[in-house]
């Protein structure tokens, strides 16, 4: 690969068997061309971000090694989505089969229409700061700072280690 960047990506389902979706998932996006897994988190299940009226979340984190731009990485993950079922409803932070995440890549920052980088929300979320500890521990977030410094700012409340 030439040119690799380290990535980060967000796992998470809440639908169809979720720990079966975020494991297919992890194999899909191992089978991607130009990425190679590095390493992934333990799951973790948290309570729903947005509606109350949902199940609860299995999220992890996994570090990738690709030569994929950032937007190809993200149809690719796009396309891994739509595979194991999810539909794009709109709804913002709704229930879904499976949902995967650009959280970072690189030490660069993206704001393109369709894609943020470091992602939005990542410095308050305990689903994606705490699977991303357990990986990377002296990961630096870029505009947000050590991962360390993050983590001390966002309580682990509502977030359950899955073995």
């Amino acid at each position: 690969m030439n040119h690799a960047i380290i990535a980060y990506i967000g796992l998470g389902s809440n639908l169809a068997e979720p720990i079966a979706q975020i494991h297919a998932a992890r194999a899909a996006i191992a089978q991607l061309h130009d990425v190679r897994e590095l390493a992934i988190s333990s799951l973790y299940q948290s309570v729903p971000m947005g509606p109350q009226d949902q199940p609860d979340y299995v999220n992890a984190v996994m570090s990738v090694q690709t030569s994929l731009t950032p937007m190809a990485l993200l149809r690719a993950l796009q396309a891994i989505e739509t595979d194991q079922g999810r539909i794009r409803t709109g709804e913002r932070w709704g229930a879904r089969t499976l949902d995967l995440d650009v959280l970072l890549y690189g030490d660069q920052i993206i704001d393109l229409p369709d894609l943020t980088v470091p992602h939005v929300g990542i410095s308050e979320r305990a689903f994606v700061l705490y699977p991303l500890f357990e990986i990377a521990p002296q990961l630096v977030i870029p505009s947000k700072g050590p991962l360390t410094d993050l983590l001390a700012h966002c309580p682990y409340s509502g977030l359950t280690r899955l073995d």
